[in-house]
């Protein structure tokens, strides 16, 4: 059969929870265009029950993913590097598409962002080294300081760069051990779609990143209430919805990453995804744990263990 005489098969965007695909309980789809208005696919358009749903598959994969070494944390996000890796081509169409950027400078895109997963996945079993740490203390006692993740982040990804930004915030919550629920570009949603086929497709365990599509507001504003999220980062809120969602994060005490300063153009997303991402979204959503622990009896000799 020639392809002139065949029925395109165009590709079902659906979102991913608790390591499934499930279609937006409401049925709701909205369509996403390309950079000159073009349709590209019809995305799922998440409600608020989407959003509870994957705030209850995050909490149900914080005790394992939390409880892993943090060597095999690291073992995962450098899988995931490898499966991105094997889908290249289909990131570089997606990114183009969404972006409005050439094949070149979206090949380029693809490859920091599997750098990205590279870079975080090496930091797993360091960072408690520097965020943590033995307390010099007047007595006979260790003091020592470790990092423990915080637990449920919610997310909001950076509302231009669809793939590059998206792995910057996702990958240092995971990294951490937190879990994620995380609100893709509602403007460029499909490489986010896509990166949650990724993921489970790697050893990340189903619940640990959960990808929701729509209005970012109208997700958000049940997330940033929830009494079961910790934590929540405003990246991809303007400077409003900032607000609001501060406001309501405040209830049950989250934390909060509050965006980077507003553009011109009314835009939050300024930050240079090229650049260094450094330690700053490492430990963003990190709590410190200290404890106590008696040396034993002081003697004329010194101390005695």
């Amino acid at each position: 059969m020639s392809d002139q005489n065949r029925l395109g098969v165009f590709k079902t965007y659906k979102l991913y929870v608790g390591g499934k695909f499930p279609r937006s309980e409401s049925g709701r789809v909205y369509e996403v265009t390309d950079s000159k208005g073009q349709w590209l696919a019809n995305a799922p358009k998440s409600s608020r029950k989407d959003a509870r749903d994957a705030v209850v598959a995050a909490r149900k994969a914080f005790g394992g993913w939390s409880g892993a070494t943090a060597y095999n944390r690291g073992q995962v996000l450098y899988r995931v590097a490898e499966m991105l890796e094997g889908r290249k081509e289909q990131f570089v169409r997606e990114v183009a598409a969404s972006e409005g950027l050439s094949k070149s400078k979206a090949a380029a895109v693809v490859d920091a962002a599997i750098d990205r997963w590279v870079w975080y996945a090496g930091w797993t079993d360091k960072i408690g080294q520097i965020a943590g740490g033995a307390n010099p203390v007047a007595g006979p006692f260790f003091n020592l300081s470790t990092p423990e993740p915080t637990g449920v982040v919610a997310v909001l990804a950076p509302r231009k760069s669809s793939l590059l930004g998206l792995v910057s915030v996702i990958a240092p919550v995971i990294a951490t051990g937190n879990t994620a629920v995380v609100i893709a570009s509602a403007d460029a949603p499909l490489p986010a779609l896509s990166l949650g086929e990724v993921l489970a497709t790697s050893d990340v365990p189903g619940g640990v990143v959960n990808i929701l599509t729509g209005v970012t507001a109208e997700i958000a504003a049940p997330l940033a209430a929830h009494q079961d999220v910790n934590a929540i980062d405003l990246t991809g809120a303007d400077a409003e919805l900032a607000k609001e969602l501060e406001i309501a994060a405040a209830d049950n005490l989250k934390r909060v990453r509050r965006p980077q300063p507003v553009d011109a153009d009314g835009s939050s997303d300024s930050e240079d995804w090229l650049a260094s991402p450094g330690t700053d979204r490492l430990t963003a959503f990190l709590e410190t744990k200290t404890v106590w622990h008696p040396t034993g009896a002081l003697g004329a000799a010194g101390s005695s263990y």
